[in-house]
């Protein structure tokens, strides 16, 4: 599972022209799905983006979590996360998930983050043809592999 955090000010999605999700201060959380994924991966995804603190204290030093500020959180589902660019110019998206897998990891992903923060995490439809807005504050950008922070080796792609 490769998720890339971004904190904003605000962001949005419309998904097939309809607004499906919106948020003022907080994280836009992009998320792409690996066959090789479990709920370990989810576990480890929603506790270290709930808990990361890349929100300024009150020294303007990052220092506070989402759960500690209480921000929101806007959740896309992006399979080119996945990208594989080791070959010629035209990505390779053959380590993604296909929708059969990535579908239910995406709505466990998303019914956990709910869960965690006690309230509803608007979100972009899987599969959909989204837009997505944001204002990056910072900005502030992290990425997570769960394969890697979890210490699972990786096959390297041909």
């Amino acid at each position: 599972m490769r998720v890339l955090i971004q904190r904003v000010k605000e962001a949005s999605v419309v998904s097939d022209g309809v607004l499906t999700g919106s948020i003022g201060v907080g994280l836009l959380v992009l998320a792409g799905f690996e066959e090789a994924d479990s709920r370990q991966h989810l576990d480890y995804a929603v506790k270290k983006i709930l808990n990361l603190r890349i929100f300024d204290d009150e020294n303007g030093v990052m220092n506070k979590s989402l759960l500690e500020t209480g921000g929101e959180l806007l959740l896309v589902s992006q399979f080119t996360l996945h990208a594989s660019t080791k070959k010629g110019n035209r990505p390779s998206y053959i380590k993604a998930a296909p929708p059969s897998v990535a579908i239910p990891l995406y709505n466990q992903f998303h019914q956990s983050l709910e869960f965690s923060l006690g309230r509803r995490v608007p979100a972009g439809v899987f599969g959909a043809d989204m837009k997505v807005s944001l204002l990056n504050d910072g900005p502030v950008t992290i990425w997570i592999d769960t394969m890697e922070n979890l210490g699972v080796k990786k096959e390297i792609q041909q």
